[in-house]
Order: C-alpha cells, then structure tokens, then sequence
C-alpha cells in the first residue's frame, strides 16, 4: 500500500474554548497546529487541514486547506470527506486523519494503523487506548480511511449520519491499540482548564 496523505481536522466549533481556532493556541511557545504538523508530517506522503471559514488565517502553515463539502458543521466525518475528496485528486489510495487539538499523539500513530489494517481489502481502521471500566475507547478523529468508500460516507451524511463509529462498524472497521503509560496520548485541549493541564504535561 502506498503510504497514506494525512489530513487534520479542525473543523469543529470550539464552543468549549469560546470558539475561534483551538489549532491557533499556544502551548509552550507553539501554537498546537504547528505540533500536530511535526507530528504528522514525518509520517505522511502529504498534508492537508481540514478548516471551515477564510483559510486565509492558515497561510503561515503552507498546506491546503480543505473546506466541509456537507454544510451545518457535520462533524468529524465531513472533514473525513473533505479529506477523501482530496486525496483522490491526488491519486492516494487511503488518508490518515489527526486532529489539530491533540498535540501528543503517537509518533508512530501512521505505522500502527497501517500494521493493523493488514489484510482488509478496504482498510479502515480507529485509534484506540485500554481503558480499564470498557474493553477500550476509541479515537473517532486518529484513523485510517479508504477513498474508495467516499461515496458512500457522502450517503451516509447526506443522509444524516454524524456518529463515525456507527460508519466505521458498518464497514467493518478495526481498532489499532495504542499504549498508555502516564499520559493519555490522544489526551484533547477542548476547556481552558485542558490547556493548563497541556502545559503542565510539557
């Protein structure tokens, strides 16, 4: 398989953070987009954002920047579409998505859902991490996404759907399993108290 094109999504609303770009906040003298950038980008054949508004505020970054196709802020998955639209145009069999408020994701986040996608014939693969009141929990926004199914995650929202894990079960998704030990590594900066807790973890 041809190594995936990585996408971050950074979509969302940031309603928690009194809107505005989480991406754009500093932590430790970084802004978290610039951390996820150097976390993926070494693991990737190419990079894109996926953003919503005037990508204009991106420009310093130099990726494209890739708008939702489905109106209405739709989630996580339209960012995915967005995502799978573009690397098609690009001739990418699969895209790895990451999310621009998560700056401690594994460097090896790439390698492991590769690892674990393994023989699917369309491999579509979550992050996950044990957890030790369920089985695990899984990383809706950190997987890995074929772009032969685009079409049928463009039905899928079109006809509502917002759940990525109900997506990803119809289509017999798997889970690779990422370790713990001290700090979440998919550990988020949704509240102002998240990004104290960041610049304490640094």
């Amino acid at each position: 398989m041809k190594q995936p094109l990585g996408v971050i999504l950074a979509g969302g609303l940031a309603t928690r953070m009194g809107g505005g770009d989480k991406g754009l906040l500093q932590l430790g003298g970084q802004c978290l987009l610039a951390r996820v950038i150097d976390r993926l980008a070494p693991q990737v054949a190419g990079l894109a954002l996926n953003a919503n508004g005037d990508p204009s505020r991106f420009d310093a970054f130099g990726v494209p920047v890739l708008a939702d196709s489905i109106g209405g802020f739709a989630g996580p998955l339209a960012g995915v579409l967005a995502g799978m639209d573009w690397a098609a145009g690009q001739g990418a069999e699969t895209i790895v998505t990451a999310a621009a408020d998560t700056p401690f994701f594994p460097a090896d986040l790439v390698p492991q859902l590769l690892l674990a996608s393994e023989g699917m014939a369309q491999p579509l693969v979550l992050a996950a991490t044990p957890d030790p009141t369920r089985k695990q929990v899984r990383h809706p926004t950190f997987g890995l996404w074929p772009v032969s199914l685009r079409e049928d995650l463009r039905a899928a929202l079109e006809d509502g759907l917002r759940k990525v894990v109900l997506w990803t079960d119809e289509h017999q998704g798997r889970e690779a399993l990422f370790p713990v030990s001290g700090i979440d590594p998919f550990f988020n900066v949704n509240t102002p108290e998240d990004l104290a807790r960041a610049e304490a973890m640094l």
